[in-house]
This record gives C-alpha cells, sequence and structure tokens, in this order.
C-alpha cells in the first residue's frame, strides 16, 4: 500500500497558498484492506474512505469510463492494478494533477508545476470533456487564483466551448450548480468565474437571466460603463471588496435583473426595473434551490436598491416603509447587508469604484431612531390587532421624520 497526497493541497503547498484540506490516494491496494484497518468507507460512487485518527479523505487509485451524458455517467474502475499515473490522468486540470509521495518527492506526469508557474488553467487530457461539472470547477478556479494571474489556456477554453456546443451543460443538475456557485462567491474574485463561462457559453445555458443583461445598455451619465452585464460583474467585485458573505455577494450581483426585460425602444431607460425582475429572480432561485436566506436578500436588495440610493430624497414614511419592508426592525434585522449590497451597486461603476457612500449611515441611523422609539402609551391605549402596528408605524415615521430634519439642518450648517 503505498499513499500519495494529491490534489488541491499540492497544488496550494507549491503555490505558497493556504491549504484547507488535505486528500490523499491509495495505490496498490482494495477496499477491503482498508476497512480492516479501521477506515471508514464515505464514497456512494467512489471509493473514498475517512481514516480511523485523522478522518482525512483516503481514495483507492480508480479509472473512470465514459457510459452516458451528464457527470453521473461513469463506470468507475478502482482495483489494486491501477497506477497513479492513471489516477492523475482522470483529473480536470493540469495543477491538480500532482501527487507528493512519503518522501517529498513531486510526481508530476503532465507538467502541472510547469502550469502553475505559468498561471495557467490548462485541461489534462481530452477526458475533461466528459464531466460538464468541470466547466464549473474551473470557471471557480479562475475566481480563486484571478488576483495572482491565471488565465485559461486557449485550448481549453476552445474545448469548454465545445462541451457546450455538444450539450453536455444542459445535464447539469440544480445541486452541483448551486454548489459550485456558493464555493465561487465565496472566492477571492467572483466575478472571474461568471466571465469564464461567458467565454465559454456556458452562462446563457446555467444562468440565462444574468446572461441576458449583456448588451443591454444604460444612461451613460450614471453609467459610464454603458453595458449592464459589466455593470452587475463590477458590482459583484465591489461587494466582495465590502463583504465576504456570499448572501451578500449574490445579491449585489442579481439585483438587476430586470433591466434584460426593458423593452429596447425604453433604452438605455430602465422605470421599474426593480419589481419587472422579480419574477426573473424567482426562477433562478426555484431553478437552482437557492436557500430562503440568499433569496430573501436578493428580493430586497433588487425591489429597493433604489430606494436606498435615493435615500436623503426619500419622504420619512417611504423610508419608514422600505425599512419595514427589509426586517430592519427585527432582532436579527438584515439592514447591515442589504446597504453593503446597495453600496456594491452604486460603486460598480466606472470611475465610481471609490466614491464614498453617505447613504448607509443615514439609512442606519434614521433605522435606530425608529426603533428606539417607546410604544408602551401604544401598547396601553386599549388598541386592538392592526390598529397597534399602524400607531407604532406612525411613531416610527415621526421619528424617522424627526432625524431627517436634524439631518438636514446640521447638512445646510455645514454646507455654509
Amino acid at each position: 500500500m503505498k499513499t500519495y497526497l494529491v490534489g488541491g493541497a499540492v497544488r496550494d503547498r507549491l503555490l505558497d497558498y493556504p491549504v484547507k484540506e488535505r486528500d490523499w490516494l491509495v495505490v496498490g491496494e482494495t477496499a477491503e484492506a482498508l476497512l480492516a484497518l479501521g477506515y471508514r468507507p464515505v464514497g456512494k460512487d467512489f471509493p473514498v474512505f475517512l481514516h480511523p485518527v485523522t478522518h482525512e479523505e483516503y481514495a483507492l487509485a480508480r479509472t473512470e469510463r465514459k457510459t452516458a451524458p451528464g457527470y453521473k455517467g461513469f463506470a468507475v474502475y478502482a482495483d489494486p492494478d491501477v497506477t497513479l499515473e492513471q489516477d492523475l490522468l482522470r483529473r480536470d486540470l493540469t495543477i491538480n494533477a500532482m501527487a507528493i509521495a512519503d518522501n517529498d518527492e513531486l510526481i508530476d506526469p503532465f507538467n502541472g508545476r510547469q502550469d502553475l508557474d505559468n498561471r495557467i488553467l490548462r485541461h489534462v487530457s481530452p477526458a475533461f470533456s466528459e464531466d460538464p461539472v468541470r466547466i464549473l470547477r474551473v470557471a471557480r478556479f479562475a475566481a480563486r487564483y484571478a488576483h495572482l494571474g491565471f488565465s485559461l489556456a486557449d485550448e481549453t477554453l476552445c474545448l469548454m466551448q465545445d462541451m457546450v456546443a455538444q450539450g453536455e451543460t444542459d445535464y447539469l443538475v440544480a445541486e452541483r450548480v448551486w454548489a459550485e456557485l456558493h464555493k465561487a462567491l465565496l472566492e477571492r474574485t467572483p466575478a472571474a468565474f461568471f466571465q469564464v463561462l461567458r467565454d465559454c457559453g456556458a452562462l446563457r445555458v446555467v444562468f440565462p437571466e444574468i446572461d441576458a443583461l449583456f448588451g443591454v445598455p444604460q444612461p451613460e451619465k450614471y453609467h459610464p460603463e454603458i453595458d449592464t452585464g459589466v455593470h452587475v460583474l463590477m458590482v459583484l467585485s465591489q461587494a466582495a471588496r465590502l463583504s465576504d458573505k456570499p448572501e451578500v455577494r449574490l445579491a449585489a450581483l442579481l439585483h438587476d435583473l430586470g433591466k434584460a426585460l426593458t423593452p429596447s425602444h425604453h433604452w438605455p431607460s430602465h422605470h421599474g426595473h426593480e419589481k419587472k425582475g422579480l419574477p426573473a429572480l424567482d426562477r433562478l432561485c426555484e431553478r437552482l434551490r437557492v436557500p430562503k436566506s440568499f433569496k430573501s436578500l436578493c428580493v430586497q436588495v433588487m425591489q429597493y436598491h433604489t430606494h436606498c440610493h435615493r435615500a436623503l430624497e426619500l419622504r420619512a414614511d417611504t423610508l419608514t416603509d422600505m425599512l419595514q419592508a427589509i426586517g430592519a426592525f427585527k432582532p436579527d434585522s438584515p439592514l447591515d447587508d442589504f446597504l453593503l449590497a446597495c453600496e456594491a451597486d452604486a460603486r460598480g461603476r466606472t470611475g465610481f469604484e471609490d466614491r464614498l457612500y453617505p447613504q448607509a449611515d443615514y439609512i442606519r441611523a434614521a433605522a435606530s431612531q425608529a426603533a428606539a422609539i417607546d410604544t408602551s402609551a401604544v401598547l396601553q391605549s386599549g388598541l386592538q390587532g392592526a390598529e397597534i402596528g399602524t400607531a407604532i408605524h406612525k411613531l416610527r415615521v415621526k421619528a424617522v421624520n424627526d432625524y431627517k430634519q436634524a439631518y438636514l439642518a446640521t447638512s445646510t450648517v455645514d454646507s455654509a
């Protein structure tokens, strides 16, 4: 029995990048032998086991043969005669097809180290095209390493384009798409994930609502970048600067879906896009089975981001209604996440990347004043049911209005 450190742990060690987990490959052994040594099986489709002490994953060396379309259409062969090189050959990228032996020797049959040094994402073999999930994985690796200067090899991009043209991406299932999307949103440069998918043609298949935004113009006065698709990727990049939460990043990315639904004769204006996009958002979330916590913030940001931008112009009752609608007065208020996504939208424009966003502090302070009202008189007044809520709402509107007047008075003094 020989064991080798493989995959991401090797790649990231050579990159001097944080190694989050270690995967091991076992050559020359059987599943029965590992079970006898106390290893615990965890893989349904593949022979993967957990070490009895470290609980790290150990997989038997295997080969795979394509038997049907999609990512599950494989026959797996994992007998002791499968060699290390045969196992590495089935992997997706050369930078993931290296191994380190127990004597620290690097085994690199497909020049992964060279591609690592040259910052290239390149497929190992034509077998790459047999699994459509690999398109998403490559896009995710682009999101992880774009800041280090990594780019996609021309031949790999061509292969991915061929896979899309042949309909392989049609077999992607919601769970796998969401899993890769969620991981991509956690990476340092998540916009690169969507750019790679667009470059290979997969964006229009997997995320058609986002793909439809490219080529849709916006008023140059407010959006010097003009193209809405370019804008939303800029917004996602700004969201990644402001927050490490995937919920904030997804809400920032999807906030303008409604602009793809504006009739072209109305371009570049997009009146009402905040509500027009809600059905498209609902379809996307339903199709990909997006968790409720993600969808909730996406809906709030889509519906109220323009209110947020115009906060200083809003009447007190309109601002209070918005705060109520997004749950700003609840103990688990999403207000901070909402404001971060809106700030990312404001900054996700050419020339506005470092512009201050005073609306956030203004709204946060207004919400604080509204939440601090004394409701004891209302609760003791004898009002019933909805009457109580209406009375409390009026007190909140007054508190917001008082804050607004004080803020404007201070601003006038400062400007003078």
